[in-house]
């Protein structure tokens, strides 16, 4: 089983939480805690360069601002900036996120192990992903794997996110495209915004846009 495992969680009750389990129940012998990223990743080069590597990194995806400068701000952040030292070290991310396309995003683009959400159930699933993983399997949350594998289930970027955000908030196209030029996301001209959003109207087979955001909404995209 690993031997020594990084956990990278800001909330420190869910950061303890994990090692505890990982502990007790996995027997891991060493676990180190960090609550930033960039923490996280200085103990990871501090004990790559000792020839003490970590065999797993256990991260959360989000952490929230704090008064201290951050050059690593998430756990995608986190994920490639240690591949990119170790890229055989295991990664599984215990988070809250649960849309669909954003998993299969990591597994595609991390190459992520496994993927296990907070909740009722997630400290169990985490000591089974750990296991799996161990075995050089894969691990997915059961309810997330299910959405995962419909067929009807659409890659969406963080901009078609975006857009149909502020579309279910009400705001025009016109309004979009002024916040999109002011934030300096691109495409932001009109004619590009309607034309990603017929494309997911297509995709979606949406007959309008309230119906696009209704069924993004639904299938757990949004």
């Amino acid at each position: 089983m690993f031997n020594k495992v990084l956990v990278a969680e800001d909330l420190g009750s869910i950061n303890h939480g994990v090692a505890h389990i990982l502990q007790e129940r996995i027997g891991t012998k060493e676990i180190l805690q960090a609550q930033y990223c960039d923490e996280a990743f200085l103990k990871f080069r501090r004990s790559h360069k000792d020839h003490q590597p970590f065999d797993l990194l256990v991260t959360d995806l989000s952490f929230k601002d704090s008064h201290r400068e951050r050059k690593l701000t998430n756990g995608a952040q986190l994920i490639e900036a240690i591949r990119s030292v170790d890229p055989d070290i295991k990664v599984i991310v215990y988070s809250m996120e649960d849309r669909p396309g954003k998993v299969r995003a990591l597994f595609d683009e991390q190459c992520i192990d496994g993927y296990v959400c907070k909740g009722r159930y997630g400290l169990n699933e985490l000591v089974q992903s750990v296991t799996e993983v161990y075995h050089n399997k894969t691990y997915v949350s059961p309810h997330i794997e299910s959405a995962m594998n419909k067929n009807n289930v659409f890659e969406l970027r963080d901009y078609d996110i975006l857009l149909l955000k502020h579309l279910s908030d009400g705001l025009t196209q016109e309004e979009i495209g002024e916040y999109f030029r002011k934030n300096h996301i691109s495409p932001n001209s009109i004619s590009s915004i309607e034309k990603r959003l017929n494309k997911l109207k297509y995709s979606f087979k949406a007959k309008n846009a309230i119906h696009l955001v209704a069924m993004t909404k639904d299938l757990g995209l949004l």
